[in-house]
């Protein structure tokens, strides 16, 4: 199936948030050539202010008035409660080093490493 191009001057967007685990909100949009990140949350009615989140482009921080190209993807995302390599620690050390790993799940009687 062909995907169809948005009309001259045009741009197809998509807007993603996730204000909780499991929640996903998403939005596409036609926005006029030269709108911005804070346009296309706007049309979605949304405060960028309000809602807490960073917003990027594509996974990548971005800023409000970075310049949108057709095909975007605007994600708001929910800032990070734990430093991940903290969290990584900590889960080995409640695991201990034989529960946890790449080889943790063996065969019963299988080779070390396999």
């Amino acid at each position: 199936m062909a995907e169809t191009l948005p009309p001259p001057g045009r741009l197809r967007i998509a807007v993603a948030i996730s204000r909780q685990p499991g929640d996903v909100h998403e939005w596409v949009l036609l926005l006029p050539a030269g709108a911005t990140v804070a346009d296309a949350l706007c049309a979605c009615g949304l405060d960028a202010q309000a809602e807490g989140l960073v917003w990027g482009i594509w996974g990548r921080e971005g800023r409000l008035d970075d310049l949108l190209h057709d095909g975007d993807r605007v994600e708001g995302c929910r800032p990070l409660r734990v430093d991940p390599k903290l969290a990584r620690r900590q889960r080995f050390a409640r695991q201990g080093a034989r529960a946890a790993g790449l080889f943790a799940k063996r065969r019963p009687g299988a080779k070390s490493g396999y």
